[in-house]
Parts: structure tokens; C-alpha cells; sequence
């Protein structure tokens, strides 16, 4: 079986002075254990190195962290995307959070390149929690001074905080990646209405591609029944663009409705590989050329397929680090 191909190039061509930064004491960044590859890969862009930490489990699950050294004074960074387990790794983040704000850090940024619970940001019906403000206001009461996000669910989550929040995007990895294989008949795809706006962003990026929508109708959480094709897709390459892949029921049923349709290429791009069961079946059932994603979750070897392609996002991540430390404009850089 071919191994998925992972991407490690800039997608921009950042002028960064990181060599100011690598020399600047003030800076320390850490990682959860959620995905220390990533982290590793932010920590090698800025010139320097994870800092040293103790981290372990009590018998009954209980998590402990401790910082191996001085943080007093200095501006912290936690890189901790809250992905499965979505519980513990959330978790290890608040305690990150509060060790480094008992240890005097003078200010606590969260990088999460994956947001939990941002599925549920309103409420639909009665009697349900809105998780995403929920999240929002544990990481705040843990003692975060500012947030990274990377392609929220919902864009409005943003305002869940009364701290400053980084919103990036992982589309210029995305693209840079499709404008390198020159694909002929562009047409992009969002899944649902939802997605509409993403998808032409998307599209306009892509030399102004046309644009297509899924007509979905979802009967219950992870279950989605397709309709109907809004646009024209016929004999044309599609790219499906989404936030994330979880289960895969929406993004698979997409694809075959847009072969059915006459698409002659079916791509997938989206930012979080979350790919709970059966999603692996569904994406390698092939039906589609690539499901192309982002390294914002760890993909194990156990959820490899022939057609996955992981690309990298950690020079967009160190690049927002260091803009933020060194007080540039982080808004407008990646969209």
C-alpha cells in the first residue's frame, strides 16, 4: 500500500526574522501530548526548542503536569490541539494553562489547531449545552491570556472569548498543494449550504473556479442523507472543500452523487482529520482521487489509506507565533 505523502513546505514565503526570536528569552513553547510532531515541526521553524515538562497519569487516570524550568516573566505558548481523546486532551490543556500561570508566565497563549465541542455553538432545541461557549470559558478561567485557532467550525466562536483570538486559516497548505498538480475543469464543492462561504473563498483562490453545492439534509448527528447537485459538474474536476472529515457519511455520499452527476475527478481537501470510524472505509472505498488534509490532528500508521495526502500546516502556525510575539499583523496573512 502506498504510504500517504506528507507535504513539509512553506506555503507562504515568510520573511520572518526568526532569528531575533530564536535569541529572545522571554519566549518558551510547550506541548501537550496530543500531537508532539506538530509541535515539534512549530518549534524547528522558530530556531528553538520544546520546553522540558513532566507529564503522567495517576492509576485512576488522573493527569500531572509539571514545567522543568523558570517561565516567570516569560510569554508562553501551548500548542495542544483538543482531538481523540477529546476529554483527556482538553484536559492536560486547562492543566497546562494553570501550571504555567502559577509559575508567574507573564502572558499564556493557547495554540489550538483543533477546537473542541464547536459543533455544538447554539442551542437547535431545548435543554442542550452550547459546549463551544463552555470550552471558551474553561480556557479563559484557566488563565489563557490570548487564543490560536486554526479553521473553526464556526467562525463565531471567535466571539465566545473576551480575549484576543487568532483565527487561521490552513487553506493557502490546501492550495498551494492543488495549484501544484494543475488540475484541468476546476469546480469547487462545498457539502452543505453551511459551507458555502469557505467554498468560495476556496474557489476564488483556485483562479475564480466555479462553485457547486451538496442540497443535504441531515436526519441526526453523523447522518446525513444527500439530495441534490446545485451547480454544473459535469466532465469537471471537483474539489469537495470542508472544515473536517469525521465519520466521512457527508463528504462520501457527496462524491458519489457528483460521479453520478458526470464529475470526471473527485478531490476531498479539509483542514481536520478527525476520521472516526467508519471514515477510513468510506474515503478508501474509491471514490475519490485524494482526500487531501492537514497535520492539525495526527494521523496514526492504523488509518493510512492509498489516497490520503497529509501536508503540513506547522510553518503557518510558527509564523503566527512569531508575529504575535513580535506584535505584527496576524488577521490578514493567511486568507
Amino acid at each position: 500500500m502506498q504510504q500517504p505523502t506528507a507535504i513539509r513546505t512553506a506555503p507562504l514565503n515568510f520573511q520572518s526574522s526568526l532569528a531575533t526570536l530564536a535569541d529572545n528569552n522571554r519566549l518558551r513553547l510547550f506541548s501537550g501530548s496530543a500531537n508532539i510532531p506538530l509541535a515539534r515541526e512549530v518549534a524547528r521553524y522558530l530556531g528553538m526548542d520544546l520546553g522540558p515538562m513532566i507529564r503522567k497519569s495517576f492509576a485512576d487516570g488522573e493527569l500531572y503536569v509539571q514545567i522543568q524550568e523558570s517561565i516567570r516573566g516569560c510569554d508562553v505558548y501551548l500548542i495542544q490541539p483538543c482531538c481523540y481523546p477529546v476529554n483527556d486532551n482538553l484536559m492536560e490543556l486547562l492543566i497546562l494553562i494553570d501550571a504555567c500561570r502559577r509559575a508567574s508566565a507573564r502572558q499564556i497563549t493557547a495554540v489550538l489547531p483543533y477546537y473542541c465541542y464547536a459543533r455544538a455553538d447554539r442551542k437547535t432545541a431545548g435543554r442542550e449545552s452550547i459546549t463551544a461557549k463552555l470550552v471558551a470559558n474553561l480556557v479563559t478561567q484557566a488563565g489563557a491570556n490570548r487564543i490560536v485557532g486554526m479553521d473553526l467550525h464556526s467562525a463565531q466562536i471567535q466571539g465566545y472569548f473576551d480575549i484576543p483570538f487568532d483565527h487561521v486559516y490552513g487553506s493557502p497548505v490546501l492550495l498551494d498543494y492543488l495549484l501544484s498538480k494543475n488540475l484541468p475543469d476546476l469546480v469547487v464543492v462545498s457539502p452543505d449550504v453551511g459551507g458555502v462561504a469557505r467554498a468560495r473563498a476556496f474557489a476564488k483562490k483556485l483562479n475564480d473556479a466555479p462553485l457547486a453545492i451538496v442540497d443535504k439534509r441531515r436526519q441526526a448527528h453523523n447522518v446525513a442523507e444527500v439530495l441534490n447537485i446545485i451547480g454544473d459538474v459535469s466532465g469537471k474536476t471537483a474539489v469537495l472543500v470542508d472544515d473536517m472529515i469525521d465519520t466521512a457519511g457527508t463528504i462520501a455520499e457527496g462524491a458519489r452523487l457528483l460521479r453520478d452527476r458526470g464529475a470526471r475527478q473527485v478531490y476531498a481537501c479539509a483542514t481536520h482529520a478527525v476520521f472516526s470510524p467508519p471514515a477510513i472505509e468510506r474515503l478508501s472505498s474509491g471514490v475519490f482521487e485524494e482526500v487531501i488534509v492537514t497535520n492539525t490532528i495526527p494521523v496514526p500508521e492504523s488509518r493510512n489509506f492509498e489516497q490520503l495526502r497529509v501536508l503540513s500546516v506547522a510553518n503557518l502556525i510558527g509564523e503566527t507565533i512569531w508575529r504575535i510575539h513580535e506584535d505584527s499583523s496576524v488577521s490578514s496573512m493567511f486568507r
